[in-house]
């Protein structure tokens, strides 16, 4: 463990030193290995002739020779040194062996080779004995400003990035599996079939999931992959524009920590291989089921902005179709086999209704998405695309509902008249509050908006024929032509449905901010109610430039009180409020883009 450590800390540069000082040591070894042999291979021969006389003696001298310069070579150039003659040292024996030397002196002048090779060696460790003392305390004063200057968390991220923690324990599970498959493949002659295969793949992951260590490096493997599907699936929808958008996916932790938090929750290491592999493949079920979520958050507002957007291009449509199909399809298969093979209880029903929710959310997703393509088609808009899209969302959404409805049903029968544990109440109990109180909350409350918003809409007078052409103006919310319009309290014209959709936001005319309140319409004709304010702001204009008007253009009800204080007061309380009350067709461009409502909205 202290040399895993020493390890893992030391610097990039120093960790590359060490890497080549024992590839050095490797390599004079294996010189050493070579003169041995060599040596051996001559007392075995007895010949103590000249070598060039003797065909065999002179093969063996010379592959000896080629190997001692080629270890020579590489040590030289791994070391940076030109002087070659400090790893030459077992090139004595051949030296000997060409003077004639006899064999018993070659032994002994091997031998003085090996120590004089050791005591190089133990000169080199000796004179570098301080450096790892040198960068222990250089690493302790770097790290004792780095606490003093950034805390202690700044301090562990900074070590959690430079040493690459998760690539390690990736890398080392990867290396784990990989000899894992290696070992069952080289003593197997027969081909595997197809379930075989699958549980190889099972047994393998199982195996190597003994150790926390192993199982750390499962759940950071898992992150990657999650992380590379992720990014495949943006790039599959968007091309390079994805990484031009979003450079840094910071996505498939969720993933990691799922299998983490159900490994421990089960003790998955404490199981032997057979139950261990069958506990796994429900946790990677789950884990798959996540990442295919994660995948419809990334295609979901993709697939409604390119139906919305008009665009022309078949592939984009095409590989926005395609993918919301798998993820319609997939999610299913995947519930359906893993009910085959499994008996069902309250956690594979959780597990389930996370499928078949995925599944609801992508039709209906698809389903808004062929709206938006038939109202492309048609010549005019749809006027109530709008209520469409909300008793489509309200449907999928009403489903979801009584999916985890029943979830939570069957959870409560089999705890009441089955085996009642702690941590399944909690789990229904959490998933009661979270999938059911929540989502039905947050119903309600979108009802309680659009049943608001309706009402405002239908309390406002309609725009009649005349009105319209005396407009003559588009709607400042969609930039479109208005054939039908309802009039505000401040003499605004919009479309019926673009204004609902804004009071779903809040309750403030789009232009002029002024409080929309949802009061009954007044006896008379739209006309009246729409020009009692311009009437109004032509009186506050008059009063603010010093002209009294004539008593016969004062409106109906509307006194004005010479030289009381209170005048002017009312006079400004009303001329702000009516600020922003003028035709539209005179309103600047850019406050029209600064009314309109944005398209997430």
């Amino acid at each position: 463990y202290i040399l895993s450590v020493v390890l893992l800390t030391l610097p990039r540069q120093h960790l590359v030193q060490l890497y080549l000082y024992f590839l050095t040591a490797l390599l004079l070894y294996a010189g050493h290995q070579i003169s041995r042999d060599y040596v051996r291979s001559e007392l075995e021969s007895a010949y103590e002739g000249p070598m060039y006389l003797e065909p065999l003696s002179m093969n063996r001298f010379t592959t000896a020779l080629i190997g001692q310069l080629v270890v020579c070579t590489l040590c030289s150039c791994v070391m940076k040194t030109k002087q070659i003659w400090l790893f030459s040292a077992h090139m004595l024996p051949l030296l000997a062996r060409l003077c004639l030397v006899p064999l018993e002196t070659i032994v002994i002048i091997n031998k003085f080779a090996m120590i004089f090779t050791g005591l190089e060696v133990l000169y080199f460790l000796g004179s570098n004995l301080l450096v790892p003392y040198n960068l222990a305390k250089s690493a302790y004063r770097e790290l004792v400003q780095v606490v003093e200057v950034y805390g202690l968390l700044a301090l562990g991220m900074s070590l959690w990035n430079q040493l690459v923690v998760p690539v390690l324990f990736m890398v080392f599970w990867l290396v784990l599996f990989a000899l894992q498959i290696y070992s069952y493949f080289s003593t197997r002659d027969q081909p595997a079939s197809r379930e075989r295969l699958l549980f190889l793949f099972l047994t393998s992951i199982a195996e190597c999931c003994s150790t926390p260590y192993s199982l750390l490096g499962l759940v950071f493997t898992v992150s990657f992959v999650a992380l590379g599907v992720l990014t495949l699936c943006k790039f599959y929808l968007q091309g390079y524009r994805a990484f031009m958008n979003d450079p840094a996916m910071n996505r498939g932790m969720t993933e990691g920590v799922t299998l983490l938090i159900l490994a421990v929750q089960t003790g998955l290491i404490e199981l032997q291989v057979v139950h261990r592999a069958f506990l796994l493949s429900i946790i990677l079920f789950i884990v798959v089921a996540s990442i295919l979520q994660s995948m419809l958050e990334i295609a979901d507002p993709i697939v409604l902005a390119l139906g919305a957007s008009r665009d022309k291009s078949l592939w984009k449509h095409f590989r926005a179709v395609s993918l919301c199909l798998f993820l319609l399809v997939f999610p299913a298969y995947m519930a359906y086999m893993i009910c085959q093979f499994f008996h069902m209880d309250f956690w594979l029903l959780i597990i389930i209704s996370s499928s078949i929710l995925t599944s609801l959310q992508v039709l209906g997703t698809l389903f808004i998405y062929v709206l938006f393509m038939v109202e492309e088609f048609r010549k005019e808009p749809v006027e109530n695309m709008d209520d469409v899209i909300y008793y489509v969302n309200g449907t999928y959404r009403l489903l979801e509902f009584l999916v985890a409805l029943c979830v939570v049903a069957y959870g409560v029968s089999e705890t009441i008249f089955g085996e009642w544990t702690v941590m399944g109440s909690m789990i229904i109990f959490i998933h009661s509050y979270y999938n059911v109180w929540l989502r039905a909350q947050l119903g309600w409350k979108s009802f309680l908006l659009r049943r608001d918003a309706v009402n405002k809409i239908k309390s406002l007078p309609i725009a009649t024929k005349e009105q319209l052409e005396k407009h003559n103006d588009i709607c400042a919310i969609c930039y479109q032509d208005m054939k039908s319009a309802v009039i505000t309290p401040c003499s605004h014209f919009f479309h019926a449905g673009c204004l609902k959709k804004w009071l779903y936001v809040q309750e403030t005319c789009p232009l002029c901010h002024c409080h929309l309140k949802n009061s009954p319409q007044l006896p008379g004709s739209g006309t009246e109610l729409a020009a009692q304010p311009h009437a109004g702001a032509e009186q506050n204009v008059m009063l603010q430039e010093g002209t009294e008007p004539a008593d016969h253009e004062h409106p109906p009800g509307t006194t004005i009180q010479e030289g009381s204080g209170d005048s002017s007061e009312l006079i400004t309380r009303r001329s702000d409020s009516q600020e922003g009350s003028v035709d539209p067709k005179e309103c600047p461009q850019s406050e029209k883009d600064e009314a309109r409502p944005s398209e997430s909205t």
